[in-house]
């Protein structure tokens, strides 16, 4: 498989795939481009990019350490870095920073990785056999899914559409994995920016807070953004959605202490090393002996987005789309904001 890389706008397809079976690949997308910019004058001479150097780059950068991605692709060291090497030269773009005791991806390797890693996650899954027979439809969340409708929201796909089985994926990331192309669709909370993106906001939860079940702010029957700001602020600046801009910039917090996920959020309030602040559903799907969960008087809310890439997907996700807006509607307590006639979902 090769791909190769050019500057004109629209990009024709370079990649084809052709499955034996017409009839099992009718419905599904088996063309698959990787198209960008070139960021140097002149073509760099060499070999058409292959999927083997993709995966060598993603490794890396998904590691920053060249042992434990060479580790990971089962390959050696001076292999890994031939690859991203010759990689970098036919891009003609440095995508990693070597030139620090850390290895750091560059802003080029950035905007390269969620488009090497959308190739990729296609490439492998139109060659997944077993996916020729069910397509799944893969939701991903970063935490909290669905909030307090998930267990509906699966229970009804599974009456309605036995034969497209609903795959909730976790993700740690902030749209958990769409714009990479690990999921069709993703549940989100907060304002979504990433490009190529069309969401829509299902309902809006309320903040709360989480302290240590044993401190003194887990007694309070409420609480507000000010009475967090003393001790450290635990932030999940991978996949949250709370930032230093939640609070005044004359009364933000003292310290911070940032981790990457839910579950190390959770460990580190527990522990007793900071408080944080997430919605209601958190408190509802991850209860933790050593968190209590505080409402919050002053803090604004949080929509609840269904968000999906702006081109064709999985067929089946218009009927998503659909039961979601169906469950949402079920609760008038929790609907979503009225819109304008005309006004496209937000």
């Amino acid at each position: 498989m090769h791909w190769t890389v050019q500057d004109e706008k629209p990009c024709p397809p370079r990649v084809s795939l052709h499955g034996k079976d017409a009839r099992a690949f009718r419905e599904m997308p088996v063309t698959l481009s990787l198209c960008f910019p070139r960021m140097n004058e002149e073509p760099s001479p060499g070999r058409p990019v292959e999927l083997r150097h993709l995966r060598a780059f993603l490794a890396v950068a998904d590691e920053l350490n060249i042992t434990r991605a060479a580790a990971r692709l089962r390959l050696t060291q001076p292999a890994v870095s031939r690859t991203l090497a010759a990689l970098e030269r036919h891009l003609g773009v440095r995508l990693v920073d070597r030139s620090t005791h850390h290895l750091a991806l560059t802003p080029d390797g950035v905007a390269f990785r969620d488009k090497a890693a959308t190739a990729v996650a296609a490439f492998d899954e139109a060659l997944d056999s077993g996916r020729l027979r069910t397509w799944p439809l893969r939701l991903g969340h970063a935490w909290s899914a669905f909030g307090p409708y998930t267990t509906p929201l699966l229970r009804t796909w599974q009456e309605r559409f036995p034969g497209t089985p609903l795959e909730l994926l976790r993700i740690d990331d902030r749209t958990a994995g769409l714009t990479r192309g690990e999921v069709d669709a993703a549940l989100l909370r907060g304002p979504v920016d990433a490009p190529g993106l069309v969401a829509e906001v299902l309902f809006t939860e309320v903040r709360v807070a989480a302290v240590t079940a044993d401190g003194p702010l887990a007694a309070r029957p409420s609480l507000e953004l000010a009475d967090l700001v003393d001790g450290p602020v635990v932030l999940n600046t991978v996949s949250g959605t709370t930032t230093v801009d939640l609070w005044p910039p004359h009364a933000r917090p003292a310290a911070t202490l940032t981790v990457g996920n839910t579950d190390d959020w959770l460990t580190a309030i527990a522990a007793g090393r900071g408080s944080g602040v997430s919605t209601a559903s958190t408190a509802e799907l991850h209860p933790h002996a050593g968190v209590a969960y505080v409402p919050l008087d002053d803090a604004p809310g949080v929509p609840v987005l269904l968000a999906r890439r702006d081109a064709p997907g999985h067929p089946k996700l218009p009927q998503l789309v659909s039961l979601a807006r169906e469950i949402i509607a079920r609760d008038p307590a929790r609907r979503p904001p009225e819109r304008a006639p005309g006004e496209p979902p937000r």
